[in-house]
């Protein structure tokens, strides 16, 4: 309904892996599946609406609209996880945090102005979840924001506050 949710992967030695980001309204969960191997935690506060399972399944198997939907969905993350692919294995790390910037502009201000061209949103991760999602180091996220507010791409406030002050500036930032 709300918020946002990081999906994990745990390594068999215990470290973790952010390996994706789950906004509202998307379904999550994995209907005709008993099991996962990655975890679901609020990065925001959430506000989720729960079913079960077994329940989900059935009004797939009645629901075209509801299959369709959620066959839209997982198509939309199969290409959003080939492009993240070549953002975490070819892109710099400015291109990678403007990259990551984008994303959120994407799903947490779906409506920002076209006309403006800016975007107004808290960060749902902390640097460091940034930093694992992106490959990188804290400090060099830390760099590369403070080099995009330097240069009047984005504002920072209270650390997670970001204000977007040219969406066609950051995409050429994230090599679009």
């Amino acid at each position: 309904m709300s918020g946002v949710v990081k999906l994990t992967k745990t390594l068999s030695d215990g470290r973790e892996q952010i390996v994706g980001l789950q906004f509202a309204p998307d379904f999550l969960g994995r209907p005709f599946k008993s099991e996962s191997t990655i975890t679901a935690q609020a990065a925001t506060s959430v506000s989720l609406c729960s079913f079960p399972k077994r329940t989900v399944e059935n009004l797939l198997k009645k629901s075209p609209s509801l299959e369709h939907r959620l066959l839209q969905q997982t198509l939309r993350e199969l290409d959003e996880a080939r492009s993240w692919m070549v953002t975490l294995g070819r892109k710099t790390a400015m291109e990678k945090v403007a990259s990551f910037l984008l994303l959120i502009v994407s799903y947490i201000d779906p409506d920002a102005d076209p006309l403006c061209q800016t975007a107004d949103f808290d960060l749902p991760l902390t640097r460091a979840e940034i930093a694992d999602f992106l490959g990188l180091t804290i400090e060099t996220v830390s760099r590369q924001l403070t080099k995009l507010r330097v240069d009047d791409v984005i504002q920072i406030e209270h650390n997670r506050h970001i204000t977007v002050g040219s969406i066609d500036r950051l995409k050429f930032r994230a090599g679009f």
